[in-house]
């Protein structure tokens, strides 16, 4: 769910100039998944220029008290949302903990890193959503230390039905700067992509699986 238009447009905007989000109709990508994707997004890339991190830390604090007020602990899903997380919990003054995929195998086995108590209140922040899968798995995780998840906040959404679907089945709630949607809009009014480029992307993430060029 979007909370504020003009931060989705301008969130957008600032990735598409420093090309943490990638639009490429002509030559697409591949995902990790084996998918083929007129769309690549690495929002990591936002920590090299200070100006726009600094906006997504402010973005991401401003939402995360409108909704939740201050809670008890902000958390990260590794390893893509440490960076921004960290400077999140850094401009709220609160502890900051990151979740691992799976536990590690060596050491003291953690999956969740930092100091967690049981009921503590905890929102949850990722760079990206997809399907939803490994953002839930953190969700889970924290779920069973006994933490008291309030919501998750991500930098951007592919806005598919499935990562939807997930979200209600668990019963979190998701909110993100931006979506795929303004993401469009902005690209064809900045001159990005055209008119037939935007349909191309908006028929990719009909069935994003399945799509070819």
């Amino acid at each position: 769910m979007i909370l504020n238009k003009e931060t989705a447009r301008t969130t957008a905007e600032l990735l598409l100039q420093i090309k943490a989000i990638k639009l490429d109709a002509q030559e697409p990508f591949t995902w990790a998944s084996g998918w083929k994707s007129p769309i690549y997004c690495d929002n990591r890339i936002v920590l090299s220029y200070p100006p726009i991190r600094n906006h997504i830390r402010e973005q991401f604090a401003r939402q995360i008290e409108e909704l939740y007020g201050k809670p008890d602990v902000i958390a990260a899903v590794a390893t893509g949302a440490i960076g921004i997380g960290m400077l999140v919990a850094e401009i709220l003054s609160l502890p900051f903990i990151y979740v691992r995929p799976e536990a590690k195998s060596h050491g003291r086995k953690n999956q969740i890193e930092g100091n967690l108590s049981e009921g503590q209140t905890v929102v949850v922040i990722e760079d990206l959503i997809s399907t939803g899968n490994s953002s839930l798995n953190a969700v889970k995780a924290l779920k069973e230390a006994k933490a008291n998840v309030k919501g998750m906040l991500a930098i951007f959404t592919y806005g598919f039905k499935t990562a939807d679907e997930n979200f209600e089945k668990e019963g979190i709630e998701l909110h993100t700067l931006s979506d795929y949607d303004f993401l469009l809009e902005t690209a064809q009014r900045t001159n990005y992509i055209n008119a037939t480029e935007a349909g191309i992307l908006r028929e990719w993430r009909q069935d994003p699986a399945n799509w070819k060029k």
